[in-house]
């Protein structure tokens, strides 16, 4: 299945066993910054650095740069960031629905993602939904609900494709 994957360097480095799966799958892969920090509130040296130092642990697993594909942390951007994200060599994705699974039990259930997903669906949508497991809580909501989210994309007639595919 078509997928496009934005990780932070922090994720790449810590989960080693993860990237090699998606290394080897050729997963379309993007630039989420090294430690996922709110960069409207950096400078445009530590916005460049973030930028930078993730591209280098993303290199070092996937072989080549992440460019042109970034997202900003908690898709947080001004005039200022986002010059820095263009003048680096990069586009920024944003999403047009978040699941919400990232924010665990407060976000509510798996069912209710599925919900969020198939209410929102429009031609060009992109899906917002995280790896792994809610650090609050350990609840894995975007993972529990994926197949029923990719059963409603294509009982409403979309299909699934990677931001290259676009």
């Amino acid at each position: 299945m078509p997928a496009t994957f934005f990780l932070t360097g922090d994720f790449v480095r810590t989960h080693s066993d993860t990237m090699a799966e998606v290394a080897a799958s050729h997963y379309l892969v993007g630039n989420h910054t090294m430690t996922h920090p709110h960069l409207s509130q950096l400078s445009p040296a530590a916005v460049t650095e973030e930028i930078r130092d993730a591209d280098q642990q993303l290199r070092t697993v996937l072989g080549h740069s992440a460019r042109p594909w970034f997202r900003f942390p908690f898709g947080e951007y001004d005039g200022r960031t986002l010059r820095v994200v263009h003048d680096l060599g990069y586009g920024a994705i944003g999403w047009t629905v978040d699941t919400r699974g990232w924010m665990g039990r407060g976000g509510g259930t798996p069912a209710d993602i599925v919900s969020r997903v198939h209410e929102a669906l429009q031609p060009g949508a992109i899906v917002l939904m995280h790896l792994g497991a809610n650090p609050d809580d350990g609840t894995t909501f975007d993972a529990d609900a994926l197949p029923d989210v990719i059963s409603a994309i294509r009982a409403a007639g979309y299909r699934l494709v990677a931001l290259t595919n676009w």
